[in-house]
Parts: C-alpha cells; structure tokens; sequence
C-alpha cells in the first residue's frame, strides 16, 4: 500500500469478511504513522460478527509502502471506556 488512506485491517478468507473495518482515524501521518482502526471479528461459533474492537497501530513508511511496526488491540468497550478516562484525567489534570 502506497497511500496511508488505503491501509486497512480489513481481512477476507474467500466470500467471508473475517475482520470486518467498521471507521478508521488517522492519528499521524509521515515517515511514522498511526491509524486508530474501529473493527469487528467473525465468531464462526454464533456466526455472527463480534461487539466492536479498536485497535491502534503504527506504521513506517518505506519507499512507496507502509510496514507495520506495531499494534495495540483494545478488546472491549469497558477497555476503551477506562484508557479515554484516563487519557481525559491526565490531560485536563
């Protein structure tokens, strides 16, 4: 991928969307990017998508392509809930 707006986590296994990308923001962009993704996961058990996940990654640009470097996946809402409070205190503290 060339372009930081065409980064995606979104992942198929055939007909089956198995990481489905539900809103993306991007956080920075250059040499060093970083993309907060909103997503939900396929549970083949309930055959039904997952509650919503945010995962937050890093990526290098090299050449004409993004690598990523690293990730952080926030697995519930109650997680994100309690990182934005505490970003929230830290800021406005």
């Amino acid at each position: 991928m060339n372009a930081i707006d065409d980064l995606t986590i979104q992942y198929q296994e055939g007909d089956l969307v198995t990481v489905k990308e539900l809103d993306k923001v991007i956080l920075s962009k250059g040499a060093w990017s970083t993309i907060l993704f909103r997503y939900q996961d396929w549970m083949p058990a309930k055959e039904a998508y997952s509650e919503d996940k945010y995962s937050i990654r890093r990526y290098k640009k090299s050449g004409d392509k993004y690598l990523q470097q690293s990730k952080f996946n926030i697995s519930s809402k109650d997680q994100a809930e309690k990182i934005i409070e505490a970003l929230q205190g830290w800021i406005k503290g």
